[in-house]
């Protein structure tokens, strides 16, 4: 059952849309006064014009678009980026071009998307020691699955 989020648009563009019924994530736009162009290894945040009002208990994750990933070398940065449900600014999008060619983003181009997750809160308790594993400390690699 879907939940009820509040949005106001101030762009140009449709509200973000699932491209399929089996997509995770909506794809957020470009809201742009004019394309930006980015350099290879430049990052520009980059505007959507949308405002969003989460329930408590919900967070809206910006992620990358694999498309623009593979085709263009545009990812985004500090993925997932986190909105948290207090948050009432201005969703945008940081971009990063990861090609060797400069890329343009144009005013409603799809540039990310966004996925809605539920988050639960944690009361710390304090203890001296934690449960041992067969893991461990082992971290970075130690598994050993290849």
């Amino acid at each position: 059952m879907p939940i009820a989020v509040n949005i106001i648009n101030k762009s140009n563009n449709p509200l973000p849309t699932y491209a399929t019924a089996g997509a995770s994530g909506l794809d957020l736009r470009a809201h742009l006064p004019t394309p930006i162009v980015l350099a290879p290894q430049e990052r520009q945040l980059i505007a959507t014009g949308l405002f969003l009002e989460l329930p408590d208990g919900y967070e809206a994750q910006v992620r990358p678009r694999s498309g623009l990933a593979i085709q263009r070398g545009l990812t985004c940065l500090n993925s997932p980026g986190t909105i948290d449900s207090d948050y009432r600014g201005e969703v945008k999008v940081i971009m990063i071009n990861l090609g060797q060619q400069a890329q343009t983003i144009e005013s409603g181009e799809r540039i990310a998307q966004l996925v809605f997750q539920q988050v639960e809160k944690v009361a710390w308790q304090v203890v001296d020691e934690l449960d041992q594993t067969v893991r461990g400390q082992g971290g970075f690699g130690s598994s050993g699955v290849k």
